[in-house]
């Protein structure tokens, strides 16, 4: 006689994947003030940065001081080579973005070398995807 296991449960099941969307400038504007109250500077420069660059997580994560930023003065316009398509992007840093990167340049003490975002484990190495999203999520 055989036994029957009960039917497993699907991993997405009531969750939403796939790609999400976009945020509304009301939702963007209370993120950035509860990011503001809780003075959490490395994710408010991260969310700006996010938000003016569209770069894909891996992009943005690499990023280093000398990609954004020329002497002590952050640049209006940075360009990267994407690692996916290997092809430039340009795009542009908004003023609150220049403030909120340069508030977290000064804060954390960075040298040109060193990445924008670093990991909180491992201070040479960069945040993780994984460690990008959870902080997103939050």
């Amino acid at each position: 006689m055989k036994v029957q296991n009960p039917p497993k449960t699907v991993w997405n099941k009531n969750k939403l994947i796939g790609q999400k969307l976009p945020l509304k400038p009301e939702q963007i504007w209370s993120i950035r003030v509860r990011l503001e109250m809780q003075n959490n500077i490395r994710d408010l420069a991260l969310f700006n940065l996010a938000l003016d660059a569209k770069l894909r997580t891996c992009d943005l994560l690499k990023l280093t001081v000398r990609d954004i930023s020329r002497g002590q003065g952050i640049l209006s316009r940075a360009q990267v080579i994407q690692q996916k398509t290997k092809r430039p992007v340009q795009f542009e840093i908004t003023k609150k973005t220049k403030l909120s990167l340069q508030s977290l340049i000064d804060h954390e003490k960075l040298t040109c070398h060193d990445y924008l975002f670093k990991s909180q484990s491992l201070r040479t190495e960069h945040l993780s995807t994984r460690q990008y999203t959870r902080i997103f999520d939050d």
